[in-house]
């Protein structure tokens, strides 16, 4: 049989010793799981949701319940004031923007902590060699940023900026984006804020969580962040969401950023849920399985991908701060075909064979692989990467561990 949809025999023989070398691993993400299942539970029941929270609206949508009762499920899973979720809210990157435009005014310091954030965010910010004329710089807003030193936060360089009080907003990228370092965890992040916090109490802490929900047992904003920001189409969403994101913290902020994103004086109030109130609910519920699901593939793809000679990031038996793999390949050609492969083991699509092109908010050359249910789903088993050295592949995602894996096989097989 899989030999049937691809998948080489010696390829096989290597995931056999594979399966028997990650049990541990596997164990482990099976506990984080339930942990993040009883907190996904709880929030559903404490909040009361009913039945006639899955009902719609369109139009305005004025104080609609099923979207107001969404957001106060996020808003205590996240151990947070309030939350803003919404299928208007297009991506992570639109979110990330929404905050920063929301929150900060021309004059203010943006600083990122993390090094330099996600292509993407880097043209929001103005950065990046593609020029916006929309950009926080063109709005007169200035950044700067510190570097990571061996894949951790610099703390004295980070505590001596803080204290000089007249940073508006701190930003932390938990994900690696398109770099080489490494994502960072949950208990890496409480020490930086916690360094932060003993000389500057006012700054707004901010933490792009792409990539990272459910990954640990913990979230950014229960140890000390004022904001956290995620896509519907990462980890939150599991599959099921077809749309959207998320932006929970204090509740002043969220105002900020909801007036944003509709109008003045208008905020939060109106806003349709436009048939997605079920897809939402069912996705955050699913969320922790789903999850988990994504870690085992990468962890799967990890030690196979180290059995073959190739370098990994992280290893197999390493502890993980989000979804994401990445598999150094050394050539142009090996990174296009190990996409192409995933592209091939995916359900939809499969017939599709992707090649690099150029997408707007990348300054490189980009090749994207993904058979998803939803267009640029990357909860779902996806992989891209820049066309540049050291032709890195980032692969992420996977509805289940076994059809994850059997993606993997296949991209193997095709390499």
């Amino acid at each position: 049989m899989y030999e049937k949809i691809g998948i080489k025999k010696e390829i096989m023989e290597i995931s056999e010793q594979v399966e028997k070398d990650i049990q541990e691993q596997l164990k482990k993400v099976d506990k984080i799981k339930e942990i993040n299942s009883a907190k996904v539970l709880l929030a559903f029941q404490e909040s009361g949701l009913a039945e006639m929270h899955m009902h719609t609206s369109t139009g305005y949508g004025i104080d609609e319940v099923g979207r107001n009762k969404i957001e106060e499920i996020y808003a205590k899973i996240m151990k947070t004031e309030d939350a803003l979720v919404r299928a208007q809210l297009i991506s992570g990157t639109h979110a990330l923007a929404v905050t920063l435009f929301g929150i900060l005014r021309p004059g203010d310091t943006m600083l990122s902590i993390s090094g330099a954030p996600y292509d993407t965010l880097q043209t929001v910010i103005g950065i990046s060699k593609e020029k916006s004329r929309s950009s926080l710089k063109e709005f007169g807003v200035k950044y700067e940023q510190i570097e990571l030193v061996n894949n951790d936060f610099d703390i004295e360089a980070i505590r001596q900026r803080a204290k000089k009080k007249d940073i508006k907003l701190i930003e932390i990228q938990k994900s690696r984006g398109y770099s080489t370092r490494k994502s960072l965890t949950i208990e890496k992040i409480e020490k930086a804020i916690k360094a932060i916090r003993e000389v500057n109490k006012e700054v707004i802490i901010m933490v792009d969580n792409c990539y990272g929900e459910f990954v640990e047992e913990k979230e950014p904003t229960e140890v000390g962040a004022d904001i956290i920001v995620g896509s519907l189409m990462k980890n939150l969403g599991a599959g099921i969401a077809t749309s959207g994101a998320y932006i929970a913290g204090k509740k002043e902020l969220i105002e900020l950023c909801a007036e944003r994103l509709t109008a003045p004086g208008v905020g939060k109030e109106i806003g349709p849920s436009l048939n997605q109130n079920t897809a939402f609910l069912k996705g955050l519920f699913f969320a922790p399985s789903v999850v988990a699901s994504s870690v085992k593939t990468a962890i799967f793809a990890s030690r196979m991908l180290e059995k073959m000679g190739y370098k990994v990031e992280p290893s197999f038996d390493e502890k993980r701060g989000d979804i994401v793999q990445t598999l150094e390949l050394g050539e142009a050609e090996k990174l296009i075909k190990f996409c192409q492969g995933i592209q091939k083991g995916s359900p939809i699509d499969a017939n599709v064979i992707p090649e690099p092109s150029i997408m707007a908010g990348y300054d490189d050359k980009v090749i994207m692989a993904a058979g998803t249910f939803t267009e640029g789903s990357t909860i779902e088993l996806s992989c891209d990467g820049p066309i540049r050295s050291p032709y890195i592949a980032y692969m992420q995602g996977g509805l289940t561990y076994e059809y994850g894996k059997l993606g993997i096989l296949k991209a193997l097989s095709t390499l």
